[in-house]
């Protein structure tokens, strides 16, 4: 049975941030302000780049999917079971920056992962936060 996008669930979060772009961009990208807000990782912003987060409980299988500099960043998330994408858009506002990640690609009979996913990214997003707070 092949499922359709409509058949998916999707978690979005989306922030009003007071940092540039670009300040964004670097804890999206370098891995070790990746770690300090999401996850040990072996992350490289390069297009097709198989990397893993890794975490208490395990591990997130990723592959780099899209890499435009300072606006989209994409991958996949792969997880028991789970075949997901990650996207992140940063558009600049006159504030700073409207942050938006949408997971997508939950299976309807997934809803543990994907209440997972509700309740995990916006703690993600406050820690995310924290560190760019801290950035030079």
């Amino acid at each position: 049975m092949t499922m359709t996008a409509a058949e998916t669930l999707t978690v979005v979060v989306e922030r009003e941030v007071p940092f540039p772009p670009e300040k964004i961009w670097r804890a999206l990208t370098q891995p070790h302000l990746l770690e300090a807000w999401l996850m040990k990782n072996d992350f490289q912003p390069v297009l097709g780049h198989d990397f893993k987060f890794r975490g208490d409980w395990g591990s997130v299988d990723c592959q780099v999917m899209t890499v435009e500099p300072h606006t989209t960043l994409a991958y996949s998330w792969g997880a028991m079971g789970l075949g997901s994408v990650v996207t992140w858009t940063l558009t600049p506002t006159s504030l700073g920056t409207h942050l938006r990640m949408e997971q997508a690609g939950f299976r309807p009979d997934q809803q543990q992962a994907y209440q997972g996913a509700k309740y995990g990214w916006p703690r993600f997003f406050t820690a995310l936060e924290g560190v760019l707070e801290g950035l030079e």
